[in-house]
């Protein structure tokens, strides 16, 4: 907190102006872990970059080149490698100069040349809006990552110096740039465990975007500060004389709450600042794991546990790496403690996370736990992005996948998986794999049936059912919490609606060309190649999609296929000419693209009539539904269509039921329409007076004769007075 406060009053230091001073300033920190040949590399990357941005400047009217040094100096903090470090101090030059990547491989070898790139914009594409281009270079430093994780430390690193010096800008772009640090950038150094860098990159943010709120918090806690210090000070103390006196050496310390957490906690529980303030916290480290443990043990003697605050991420890690042993006491004045406990190395990575201990690693080799975890989270986006549509859709999935707070579930072979908060059988189902979310049809939470929408709680063990005849459903959509399973559903969806556009398009063309007779198989080669070559697809199945999706009139296609329009290259609509004979037959599975008027709600044994809606595939009604007769005009969008023989599906219908306005009345109701096998979707009461109501019930039904059978069954009990099928939703 002091840190961001000197940076967001006093900016830069005085050094800031002399370029030569501050690479010197570089030079020095990698003296202490970097070879004489790296910083050689170093100061070389430095006169190339200084001379690529010779003349340029920063708003602030410092020489452009304090830019790249000052990112660069970030990481030699953090110790990273002298491919990082000089990848920094030419980050900018392909964006911003002339120079080119080549020259730059050139020049410092390929894999700089690479983690420039990664880091770089979009800048050669013409983008429709500046969103979209933010969407797509944040795609592109993703893709950078999965090859190079070094990529997000550079870009984190300019993102912290940019933060720093950000006061120059106008107020609108700040609080712009400082929206997309608190909601992308900061959550992703938190996912990474990079701790330190997070909590400056969060006060910043919150400087610059809420800088009212920011003033007056900073305020209150300069006010609070001194008599916590005295608190702090003696639980330190005693905490220290109780460890000498079991013979663990320790360092133990107060630890205070950053600004952005201390609003985030009051803004999301609806406390004052006296109610958050009111924790104090301190942390000790010791040397091995099983000293935390029995320091555990110790402050637990000292002073009271309150149960249910002891959380163990040592023996299950969080997302990113991150490990120690929490706990929450009373303390002296009965006033809240909550206490860490780590190791020297969890303390380092808790604060460096994936540059703790940093040196680049092959692929084959393993890393610390963080760096381990790391590059499974960058594996999982490169999935992800293989997936998704644009770049913006991109981009909202890993915001949604940035969520700090984690629950941990036992598999049935005793496995521990990790999920956000509120995380469902169905999330946990796509975090095991693709396949088993697809086909996920069911779930077991400790040994009992519980609804796929149901948020798990730590500790539990789930078994995931499923079957090969299992599919997404679209309602998933409205529950899951992880981007993994939000992004796998909606490919899935958009596979299965391709697959029965292409299924419901080769039906209706195949009935179209059985009106000319002629069959499918028959068709000329060529002729059909023509036909493809006239409509600008690339196969018969992209035409059948298109007819599938009523984007195409299917007898118009037929005569395409089979020659009966030579000379027409393109496919046009002539509603003068007459809808072919023949039958389309409605199974009731065929899934999105075939689908069932609210207007009218057919159900098997009604006689229908299909209506081809563009991107929508052929829409079902009842012959006699009012809006059959106003949009007869349009034959040529109209099919004739039939119920198969043995149709296997429940179809929703409307049905209303005046009923004696007596106690117990809809349960009854209810009650038979379920003895029947039907059932219940929604329900709506209205009263018409004081001894009549009228019941709606959208109810599930196979066919006309099992409604028949629901309808005899009501209409046979006292309350009942009148039963009608409504033919509007």
């Amino acid at each position: 907190m002091a840190r961001a406060a000197s940076v967001i009053n006093a900016g830069e230091s005085a050094s800031a102006s002399d370029p030569e001073r501050r690479i010197q300033e570089v030079c020095a920190l990698l003296e202490r872990y970097l070879e004489p040949h790296q910083i050689e590399q170093v100061r070389e990357a430095y006169r190339f970059s200084a001379a690529a941005h010779e003349g340029q400047r920063r708003r602030s009217g410092e020489p452009y080149i304090t830019h790249p040094i000052a990112v660069a100096r970030i990481l030699a903090e953090m110790r990273l490698d002298a491919e990082a470090v000089v990848a920094a101090l030419l980050h900018d030059v392909i964006e911003d100069t002339p120079t080119a990547k080549e020259g730059i491989a050139e020049r410092f070898g390929e894999q700089v040349a690479e983690l420039v790139d990664g880091v770089s914009k979009l800048g050669a594409i013409d983008f429709q809006s500046k969103e979209e281009a933010q969407a797509e270079s944040f795609r592109k430093m993703i893709l950078a990552m999965a090859q190079d994780i070094r990529v997000i430390l550079i870009k984190l690193a300019d993102r912290l110096h940019n933060m720093r010096t950000i006061w120059i800008m106008r107020p609108e772009k700040r609080r712009r740039i400082a929206r997309e640090t608190l909601d992308i950038y900061a959550p992703i150094a938190q996912r990474l465990g990079i701790n330190s860098l997070r909590t400056e990159l969060e006060d910043l943010g919150f400087a610059a975007h809420y800088p009212l709120r920011y003033r007056a918090l900073k305020e209150k806690l300069a006010r609070q500060r001194g008599r916590r210090g005295v608190i702090l000070d003696t639980v330190c103390d005693q905490v220290r004389t109780r460890l000498e006196q079991a013979g663990i050496h320790a360092d133990v310390a107060g630890r205070e709450k950053h600004l952005w957490s201390i609003y985030c906690k009051m803004v999301h529980k609806q406390l004052n600042f006296r109610d958050v303030f009111d924790v104090y916290g301190f942390r000790v480290v010791v040397d091995t794991v099983d000293e935390c443990y029995r320091v555990l043990g110790i402050l637990h003697g000292l002073y009271k546990p309150r149960p249910g605050r002891i959380k163990d991420y040592i023996a299950i890690p969080k997302a990113n790496g991150y490990q120690s042993l929490h706990t929450t006491l009373v303390g002296p004045h009965r006033i809240r403690l909550e206490a860490q406990i780590r190791t020297r190395d969890m303390h380092a990575v808790a604060e460096s996370g994936i540059a703790a201990h940093w040196f680049y690693k092959d692929a084959g080799e393993s890393g610390n736990t963080a760096q381990v975890r790391a590059r499974q989270w960058v594996k999982d986006l490169l999935e992800m992005q293989r997936s998704v549509g644009t770049s913006e859709e991109f981009i909202e999935s890993v915001k949604i996948d940035l969520v700090p707070d984690e629950i941990y579930v036992f598999t049935p072979k005793g496995d521990i998986l990790e999920l956000p908060s509120n995380a469902t059988p169905v999330d946990l189902a796509y975090a095991i794999h693709s396949d088993v979310g697809n086909s996920c049809i069911a779930a077991k939470v400790d040994h009992r049936l519980t609804p796929l929408r149901t948020p798990l709680q730590s500790g539990q063990m789930v078994e995931i059912i499923t079957a090969p005849v299992g599919r997404p459903n679209p309602v998933w959509l409205d529950f899951v919490v992880t981007a993994k399973a939000r992004t796998a559903i909606r490919h899935a969806l958009k596979r299965l609606r391709d697959d029965e556009a292409i299924e419901l398009g080769r039906r209706m063309v195949e009935r179209a060309l059985s009106a000319l007779s002629v069959d499918l198989d028959a068709l000329d080669p060529g002729r059909v190649d023509e036909a493809l070559a006239g409509t600008g697809l690339a196969s018969l199945d992209d035409l059948f999609r298109d007819v599938g999706l009523g984007n195409r009139v299917p007898w118009l296609v037929a005569q395409h296929l089979s020659g009966l329009e030579q000379g027409e290259v393109e496919l046009e609509e002539r509603p003068d000419e007459p809808e072919p004979h023949g039958t389309l037959t409605i199974r009731g599975n065929e899934g999105t693209v075939v689908s069932f008027a609210r207007c009218c709600r057919p159900i098997p044994g009604d006689p229908i009539v299909g209506f081809v809606s563009t991107g929508r595939g052929v829409v079902i009604h009842h012959r006699d539904c009012k809006n059959v007769a106003s949009q007869r005009k349009r034959s040529e969008s109209w099919v004739d269509v039939d119920w198969e023989a043995d149709v296997d599906a429940e179809f929703p219908t409307l049905i209303g039921i005046d009923v004696v306005n007596e106690r117990g009345a809809l349960a009854q109701l209810a009650h038979g329409i379920s003895e029947q096998g039907a059932s219940i979707e929604n329900v709506t009461i209205e009263e018409r007076d004081g001894m009549i109501a009228t019941v709606r019930f959208l109810i599930l039904v196979r066919d006309r004769r099992h409604l028949a059978a629901v309808v005899r069954h009501l209409r046979a009990m006292p309350p009942v007075q009148r039963i009608v099928r409504k033919k509007d939703g």
